[in-house]
């Protein structure tokens, strides 16, 4: 990505101001967003579309070959167009007038009918169409990592929460499987989202291909099949900002799953919990004060990015609703949000891969906390118990939550407060309260649910994977 300013000869300095330029990036994505990928971007659109015009025979296919063969960086320079830009005040017809000075004659035919929003927004169908298979190749990663950890952990019985408190067991296979199903939904979007996002743009002014003449269809087929994607069906002067929206608000979505794991595993570090902790080196600093501290930071990090990520949602949906057949008012935005979004969340993808990968569960926490109401968490199980013996589900209710609140109030077990109560003493014995208090029993189908996700979701990444 390009750091910070362009000099222009305005006495700025080249140097990095985002974030994202030097903390919260990958390289890979970086550089499909980078200043320097979208200018090349926008030197292959204007040979696609010199290839179109010499389809149809608009003009010479000797002057299309060398349009194409002249437009890439390593013979137009980033620096001549930048140049150009600064004279005259224009990004699109910076571009233009640099690839015709090293074009000759043929440079007369660059950009021939074209609106600007031609190539800008055929540019960003082909950095939607790059971003997003960076971002399928992570999922697919991180779904593999939760698949594998589910098989793993499809036994390791915990106490599973909900409001915060002790509710009944569960298993960290659950949750591993719960987070790769998520996962596999994303995978599935990003599919059947390409055939409505991965459009590009030849209509001109505001839409009615009225400077290609009759054949405008034919030259818009001819540039779309040379860069490797469709055309919008219809267009004004820009591609309907829905389909970048549905873009961005894809990009959030997957953001609110690292989220949800995220905040779990911060929950999950907590001291007086202690049942995971995020990976940790051997020289690593928690903190510069409490040397103690082992903090879930990079989950942390991924929450926080999310709701940047997140935050970007309000302005694309605003910039679908631009004035008759366009305004700029979506450009500026959208050189924030979109390679915001996309860099963002493949810098948070990448992290959470890393931490579900190296997580380490505390079996021995894990015991304790599943243990730590002494039986109060098999209150279900003892009540559905009461029923098969005669009682009312009502009934039943009852004397399980009254024993609760006296073991909480006067500090003894809970086998004993049940046992005072004679309905309980009639129809169930010391013995099998005992057996019914065993939390390791009463997972009901976890594992066969876990396994069933194993089973379902590893011949479709397998298949992904191979393609």
């Amino acid at each position: 990505m390009h750091s910070g300013f362009i000099n222009l000869g305005n006495g700025a300095r080249n140097m990095p101001i985002h974030p994202i330029e030097y903390r919260y990036s990958t390289g890979e994505m970086q550089n499909i967003f980078s200043y320097e990928n979208r200018l090349d971007l926008m030197l292959k659109v204007e040979a696609a579309l010199a290839i179109g015009h010499a389809a149809v025979g608009n003009i010479p296919k000797e002057a299309a070959e060398t349009i194409k063969r002249n437009a890439s960086l390593e013979i137009v320079s980033k620096e001549r167009i930048q140049e150009i830009e600064h004279e005259i005040d224009h990004d699109i017809m910076a571009v233009v007038k640099a690839l015709a000075e090293k074009c000759g004659d043929a440079g007369k035919y660059i950009h021939l009918g074209a609106t600007s929003y031609d190539i800008v927004d055929t540019v960003l169908a082909l950095q939607f169409k790059q971003g997003l298979e960076v971002i399928e190749k992570r999922l697919l990663e991180l779904l593999k990592i939760l698949l594998k950890r589910a098989e793993n952990e499809k036994n390791t019985v915990c106490i599973g929460r909900t409001h915060g408190q002790h509710a009944i067991p569960t298993t960290y296979g659950m949750k591993f499987a719960l987070w790769a199903d998520e996962i596999a939904r994303h995978i599935e979007r990003i599919s059947d989202m390409r055939k409505r996002v991965l459009v590009g743009k030849l209509s001109g002014a505001v839409g009615t291909m009225a400077s290609f003449g009759e054949k405008g269809f034919e030259i818009r087929e001819a540039m779309m099949k040379e860069l490797g994607i469709k055309a919008a069906r219809i267009t004004n002067q820009v591609v309907q900002r829905d389909i970048h929206a549905e873009v961005i608000m894809f990009l959030a979505l997957v953001s609110g799953t690292l989220y949800k794991i995220g905040k779990e595993i911060r929950n999950l570090q907590r001291t007086e919990i202690d049942e995971v902790y995020e990976p940790f080196t051997a020289k690593q600093v928690g903190s510069s004060t409490m040397s103690q501290k082992r903090n879930p930071h990079r989950a942390e990090r991924v929450c926080g990015l999310s709701r940047v990520i997140q935050s970007n949602v309000i302005p694309a949906l605003q910039d679908i609703a631009l004035e008759h057949e366009r305004d700029l008012t979506n450009s500026s935005v959208e050189r924030v949000i979109i390679p915001e979004n996309f860099v963002l969340l493949d810098y948070i993808l990448k992290e959470m891969i890393d931490i579900l990968d190296r997580l380490e569960l505390n079996y021995e926490s894990i015991k304790r906390n599943l243990n730590l109401t002494h039986g109060l968490i098999m209150s279900e199980r003892i009540m559905i118990k009461l029923v098969e013996k005669g009682l009312s589900r009502q009934d039943a209710h009852e004397i399980l939550r009254v024993a609760a609140i006296k073991v909480r109030r006067e500090k003894i077990s809970f086998i004993e407060a049940l046992l005072e109560n004679k309905k309980v003493a009639k129809h169930i014995s010391r013995k099998e309260l005992e057996e019914l208090l065993n939390p390791e029993t009463y997972i009901g189908t976890a594992v066969q649910q876990v396994e069933y996700i194993i089973n379902e979701l590893t011949p479709i990444l397998e298949a992904r994977l191979s393609e």
